[in-house]
């Protein structure tokens, strides 16, 4: 979990006091914050390539780094040609740990104080149409526990706009389908009941049925996940790269370019079009902030306009 010498490439560029210090960020965020091993596997790599590009200045301490040592870093980043969203998330990773650094009285100063974060070009949700979505969701899928399993994990995408990490992390115990609820443990652990119903209920019932039960290790020596929800095909709790690998393999079948939060993204803006409430879409996507709910009330004003022609006494009149 922690950054080590091979995070440098070079023995030489080593810096002791200034990996212990990321060190210390890094264990706050697991245990305090409860960050997900993904988010401190990115946080690590971002801040031993800061840590570097500071040692190959001469900064050898989280107290000795100034304004110029960062501004030097974002231009060095910028000069690699890295996507704004790329140099952004670095740079919040830096401003977290020089916040981190200071609180716990490890450096004086915070010199990202009066850095603004790199501006990125507003870049609106990819959604893939309600037509796309039958298409994705109506072909044939293969026989047997596997083609049960697959359907299921698309209706659960799409029907409840899961994270492809939150639906690797369902357990059967958090599946209420009397109740109509699936309780998910999204970011930071949080947790949220989302509503299943419809296509996703029957799909999630046919594979806890047909399916699951059948997915099993095949060797005495491989251990078998008894809470997961999706399985491999050895019985063990799915990953997130098969996730993918699997809603790009039937995307691709579809004639779609599919990611699972393409699904999530789908599965928002067709709520919204359909008049969910902006409050409850948040609750059910686990936003902490209503504004990351609001990207998606600028993906498709179409309807808007449709529904305000078609109802509105005045709309037609000249």
């Amino acid at each position: 979990m922690l950054v080590s010498r091979a995070a440098y490439g070079s023995p030489s560029l080593y810096n002791q006091h200034m990996i212990a210090s990321i060190n210390d960020f890094l264990v706050y965020l697991s245990v305090e914050r409860g960050s997900s091993p993904h988010t401190i596997s990115a946080y690590r790599h971002d801040l031993g390539e800061y840590a570097q590009s500071l040692e190959s200045r001469g900064v050898r301490s989280a107290n000795a780094v100034t304004r110029e040592d960062v501004t030097a870093h974002i231009t060095a980043l910028r000069a690699k040609g890295l996507a704004p969203s790329s140099i952004e998330r670095k740079v919040a990773a830096i401003k977290s740990f020089h916040r981190f650094c200071v609180r716990e009285g490890l450096a004086d100063e915070q010199p990202t104080a009066r850095i603004p974060l790199p501006k990125v070009p507003e870049r609106l949700p990819d959604a893939i149409s309600i037509e796309d979505a039958d298409r994705l969701l109506s072909q044939p899928f293969p026989e047997g526990p596997v083609g049960y399993r697959d359907r299921t994990l698309l209706e659960v995408l799409y029907g409840c706009g899961l994270r492809a990490s939150e639906a690797t992390g369902l357990d059967v115990e958090s599946i209420d389908l009397d109740g109509g609820f699936i309780r998910v443990f999204g970011k930071g652990s949080k947790e949220r009941l989302v509503p299943v119903s419809g296509a996703a209920e029957r799909a999630v019932r046919e594979y806890l049925a047909h399916g699951r039960p059948y997915l099993r290790a095949k060797k005495a020596s491989v251990r078998q996940d008894p809470s997961a929800v999706f399985l491999s095909q050895r019985g063990q709790r799915m990953s997130r790269q098969a996730v993918f690998a699997i809603v790009k393999t039937y995307g691709g079948r579809a004639g779609l370019d599919l990611h699972p939060h393409s699904l999530r993204h789908s599965f928002a803006t067709h709520m919204l079009e359909g008049g969910a409430d902006l409050r409850a879409l948040q609750e059910m996507l686990g936003h902490a902030d209503i504004s990351t709910t609001q990207v998606y009330t600028h993906v498709d004003t179409a309807h808007l306009r449709e529904e305000y022609l078609s109802t509105h006494p005045r709309a037609r009149l000249r």
